[in-house]
């Protein structure tokens, strides 16, 4: 498809390459691993950080990116994320010769589940499945390989086609069997503070959002350059700002963003997913261009520069 900035076209980028040539642009050191936050006092204008190892660090500016379980979004009074109804566990399937699909996504949905099959490299492919779990589900979530052939005996069923589940046959799954997927309701976020003082969220922290148009972390990028430029303009080279005022105007731009990807996400993921008869029919007769463009258009976004 044709987007504003040219052709649309879906990437998948394993995170520990993201997250190593990130760190790699920053100096050593400035990284401090294994460091959760607890709880956060604030002691005029500085905020004390109270950490899992029982240290302490003291901040005029503090950017929550802890999470869907965020402490900050906490101390911020954002609601909690709530349960989709939905869960959803994934993989990674390594073909050392080649594995042989195109530069495409493979989706399959309808009768209750959402899966994908997404090539990374020439050598690797990433898969997920989506699903509303149920007591007929038994044990499958005991282990990962009762989860593995939980999902084999579904896309079977549903006759997926021969190559998608070998896919599914050969990977390394996560330690984490399964996950309920969750979401920050878009009326916690038009209602919620984003930012107080020297504090703001960014990321899941801000707006966890189920996995249906693949955006949860591009828009938290989206968010590091908005709020880096923000942070630049206010306190950089010539700038008469402050902090606070830098963070007010972060989540000015971001808040409306990430309703409308909480949103579209949500609405995407029920539709596909649904079993219900009318719903079925809707999708597979009227509403499958639809749930395609809106896909596109929200990916289909420019941030601006930093």
């Amino acid at each position: 498809m044709q987007g504003k900035s040219g052709p649309h076209e879906i990437r998948c980028v394993k995170r520990n390459f993201l997250l190593e040539t990130l760190e790699n642009e920053l100096p050593e050191g400035t990284i401090r691993y294994s460091s959760k936050i607890v709880a956060i006092e604030e002691e005029g204008n500085v905020k004390l950080l109270h950490m899992a190892d029982g240290s302490t660090i003291r901040a005029n500016v503090l950017v929550g990116c802890d999470g869907v379980n965020s402490v900050v979004a906490r101390w911020l009074g954002l609601h909690k994320p709530i349960l989709s109804g939905r869960s959803a566990t994934r993989g990674l399937a390594e073909y050392p010769d080649g594995h042989g699909f195109g530069p495409e996504m493979l989706q399959f949905i309808g009768q209750g589940f959402r899966s994908g099959v997404l090539p990374c490299s020439d050598t690797s492919v990433y898969w997920n499945y989506t699903w509303y779990p149920s007591p007929a589900d038994g044990d499958a979530e005991e282990s990962v390989d009762k989860m593995r052939q939980h999902v084999l005996a579904r896309l079977r069923a549903a006759k997926i086609p021969a190559e998608a589940l070998d896919v599914i046959e050969r990977s390394e799954m996560s330690d984490v069997v399964s996950s309920p997927l969750r979401f920050r309701s878009p009326l916690a976020l038009v209602r919620g503070s984003i930012c107080r003082g020297g504090v703001c969220v960014a990321g899941d922290a801000f707006h966890p959002m189920t996995p249906e148009l693949g955006q949860g972390g591009c828009a938290a990028l989206e968010d590091g350059v908005v709020l880096a430029r923000c942070l630049g303009e206010a306190l950089g080279a010539g700038g008469h700002g402050s902090a606070e005022a830098a963070l007010a105007k972060y989540a000015g731009e971001r808040r409306w963003r990430a309703v409308r990807l909480v949103t579209a996400a949500y609405f995407v993921g029920f539709v596909q997913q649904s079993s219900n008869p009318a719903i079925k029919f809707l999708r597979e007769k009227f509403l499958s261009g639809l749930l395609a463009r809106v896909m596109v258009d929200m990916a289909d976004y420019d941030c601006g520069k930093l």
